[in-house]
């Protein structure tokens, strides 16, 4: 088969949970024997490849109106492009990525649900913006079967998005247990907590701050390591800097922004993590649980959405309300206070990481499930 992905995420040029995800799908369809292709919008126009993984980035659109309408007809220009070198089999997309695109009646076009803005929006208590909300309407009427990456994130956009009769599968996104294993050589530091993630609102690093300062009563030397991309207001105002003004004191001594690292860098720095924190407001799924899991980490994670498809709370993890300081603070303590609990939920995380979220399962169900598509 050949399988496009449209992705402006993705390692090699831009840091991000998606990208992540297509980068360890690809690679392993590619070893499968299928042709993969990303197309996507970035700053300049490249083609890279990435262990057999075809990228093709387009310059973004210059023009301040109907910027979406211009990239969208790119990819679809540079789509049939490649569906003339090569017959493509599926295109997959995220949530809003087919509202105009123009499908081509010989490929089977597939929504992956990582997360679309009726699913945000509704989670954050914010309005739909009605031309966000009519692109995923039009999305979703042109697809003709959808992926998600939770059971939680199924049925929650069932509630708000209809999935127009088509087929609907849950397949969790796999994790390279290969790259993301137990590290003996790295001594970890008992005063290190380590969040890796986009530092922004909804995943909750401000909250996670904030607990810091009640666990920095017991562990005064506690260190607190921020790993990831920043994100920007609407005015350009910086969250990160937003953060450094308000808790000043507090940042200046109990945490470090280390920015984004390259991707086959993470392990490094879960491996130097007594604890790994990742209280998110809401996540579809998410990736950094997984990863920190399969390295045998102590983990904390949220337990709202599909937290509780993610850990078993005490037994292969601790669950927290990411709104509540004092219990983010509370699950952080406990695993500080039980050291002696750490190897064995660490050993009981990796081991249903493997059995879950392992490529190879992940692989053989992508697979079967296009391959349904296109017999349909």
């Amino acid at each position: 088969m050949h399988i496009c992905f449209i992705s402006s995420e993705y390692p090699l040029w831009k840091s991000g949970g998606v990208g992540s995800f297509l980068q360890t799908l690809g690679r392993a369809l590619v070893k499968e024997g299928h042709m993969v292709s990303i197309v996507g919008i970035g700053n300049k126009e490249e083609q890279l490849d990435d262990k057999g993984v075809q990228i093709y980035r387009l310059p973004v659109s210059k023009v301040p109106i109907g910027k979406f309408l211009f990239n969208t007809n790119a990819i679809s220009k540079k789509i049939n492009e490649l569906n003339k070198d090569a017959k493509i089999d599926i295109v997959e997309s995220a949530e809003l990525g087919l509202a105009f695109l123009i499908k081509n009646p010989s490929i089977k076009y597939v929504i992956r649900l990582h997360g679309g803005h009726h699913f945000f929006a509704e989670s954050e208590n914010r309005k739909i913006h009605w031309w966000q909300g009519l692109k995923e309407k039009l999305s979703f009427k042109k697809a003709d079967g959808f992926i998600a990456v939770s059971m939680f994130v199924k049925e929650y956009t069932a509630k708000y998005l209809s999935y127009n009769n088509k087929r609907v599968e849950v397949i969790y996104s796999p994790i390279n247990t290969d790259l993301f294993s137990p590290m003996d050589s790295i001594k970890k530091d008992a005063d290190n907590i380590t969040f890796v993630g986009t530092i922004c609102e909804k995943k909750g690093i401000r909250q996670l701050i904030l607990a810091l300062e009640l666990v920095a009563k017991k562990y005064p030397n506690i260190k607190l390591n921020i790993f990831g991309r920043e994100w920007f207001y609407k005015d350009g105002r910086s969250y990160t800097k937003m953060l450094q003004d308000k808790y000043k004191e507090l940042i200046e001594k109990h945490v470090i922004f280390h920015g984004v690292i390259p991707f086959e860098k993470l392990p490094e720095k879960y491996a130097l993590a007594n604890v790994c924190a990742f209280p998110s407001h809401m996540e579809t799924q998410g990736l950094v649980a997984q990863e920190a899991m399969a390295m045998e980490k102590p983990v904390v994670f949220t337990k709202l959405g599909p937290g509780k498809e993610t850990i078993r709370d005490y037994e292969t993890g601790l669950l927290c309300n990411p709104y509540d300081i004092n219990d983010i603070a509370e699950k952080i303590i406990w695993y500080l206070d039980n050291e002696d609990k750490h190897l064995t939920i660490g050993t009981n995380a990796r081991k249903f990481v493997l059995d879950t979220f392992n490529v190879n399962s992940s692989i053989y169900k992508n697979i079967s499930f296009y391959k349904s598509l296109i017999e349909y």
